[in-house]
């Protein structure tokens, strides 16, 4: 009895003619996680990622596990692959169902036969397989319109194909399907769930991080570098580029009001980013504001702060509340990172008072006090790269 990997396509399957580019940007994915796993044979046929161990030494656990966090991906189920017999059949069914009906109380039988061949039809396959199960797993029911689990049997040209339940994937589009763009990523718990809903679309991430060291630390360096290698289980591997905005911050506390710091802070933000994601080919910059979260994600403050990039600002969480975030940061591993007690550039020169509804000619006339464009130009110089891989 060999054991292999069934993943469902999601969305894919809508698409008209360009399906194939999906499935093959799909199979690439998971052809770099497995190289981290052993040798394995990853084919797409009839709406379904087949991954096969081409070895025993292919570790197919590690490769499940790293499945369930690719994008494109609704459903994976292990399976058992046996001889086209029903007696080859019953035996498989017998030695490794059981080990999913654990707790169930009812199931039913799915039977599919794509090789008319086989001496049963669908009907007598599933009537015989349920049959095995009551069998072998006391107390288990059968129920066919609201079972817990589904048992299936599939009869396909090389086998035959028996598994039970299906484990959720990731869902979404695959990544690198919808282009590329850039994340501004904090130390906070917002900008790393928008990285992973962007990226959850389809979009290939590269980030900026901003840093004020020494006001801010090594270690809120190092923590947020953490968080993009989490985000990366789910986006792939990415870059971070890191610009210190020290120097402008110390700027706009000799020259500025300091109702405008934050506001003035994060057009410098908006503009540096846009610069970095030209120049890396990206087609659009991703926050993780929420509306009226905080003062500078007022609607008039994102109004002031926008102009500045000549790209469009992707913001998933906008219309999310914090708890609706923090649930979605439980689920993919950063909350716990992210609410470690490190400060962050915002934290920095924080005004009593910051503007919430600001107009745009006053933040201007506040710009204008300093040399925006060389301010811009010298952060860019001094920024530096951080290659986040994915860790398996």
């Amino acid at each position: 009895m060999k054991e292999i990997l069934l993943c469902k396509l999601g969305e894919i399957v809508l698409k008209g003619s360009n399906r194939r580019y999906f499935e093959d940007t799909l199979c690439r994915t998971l052809r770099y996680r497995a190289k981290h796993f052993g040798s394995f044979e990853i084919t797409s046929s009839q709406s379904t990622i087949t991954i096969e161990p081409k070895d025993e030494f292919a570790d197919l656990d590690g490769m499940f596990e790293s499945v369930q966090k690719v994008f494109g991906i609704v459903g994976i189920s292990r399976c058992a692959v046996c001889e086209k017999s029903m007696e080859a059949i019953e035996q498989t069914v017998r030695e490794y169902v059981p080990q999913f009906l654990v707790g169930k109380s009812t199931f039913k039988v799915v039977a599919k036969r794509s090789d008319k061949r086989f001496p049963l039809d669908s009907m007598d396959i599933a009537r015989e397989v349920g049959g095995y199960v009551l069998s072998c797993v006391p107390g288990i029911r059968v129920d066919v319109k609201t079972p817990e689990i589904v048992v299936q049997v599939e009869i396909r040209e090389y086998g035959a194909y028996v598994h039970a339940g299906q484990f959720k994937g990731a869902g979404g589009m695959p990544v690198g399907t919808n282009g590329k763009a850039l994340l501004l990523l904090s130390g906070g718990i917002d900008s790393p769930v928008a990285g992973y809903m962007i990226a959850k679309r389809g979009v290939q991430l590269e980030a900026v991080h901003f840093e004020s060291f020494p006001y801010t630390s090594e270690m809120a360096r190092e923590k947020v570098f953490t968080l993009a290698r989490e985000v990366a289980q789910y986006a792939g591997t990415f870059t971070v580029y890191v610009v210190s905005l020290t120097h402008i911050q110390e700027e706009l506390v000799k020259n500025c009001e300091e109702d405008y710091f934050t506001l003035l802070l994060r057009r410098y933000m908006m503009a540096i980013a846009d610069k970095i994601a030209h120049r890396i080919g990206c087609g659009a910059l991703i926050t993780g504001e929420s509306l009226g979260q905080v003062a500078s994600q007022t609607m008039q403050a994102i109004g002031v702060t926008d102009p500045l990039s000549t790209l469009p600002v992707f913001r998933p969480c906008i219309g999310m509340d914090k708890e609706e975030i923090v649930q979605i940061a439980r689920k993919i591993g950063t909350f716990e990172t992210s609410i470690q007690p490190y400060e962050d550039c915002c934290t920095v020169f924080t005004p009593k008072h910051p503007k919430t509804r600001p107009e745009l000619s006053k933040v201007e006339e506040q710009q204008r006090r300093l040399d925006f464009d060389a301010l811009v130009q010298e952060a860019l110089d001094s920024s530096y790269v951080e290659y986040i891989p994915v860790e398996f």
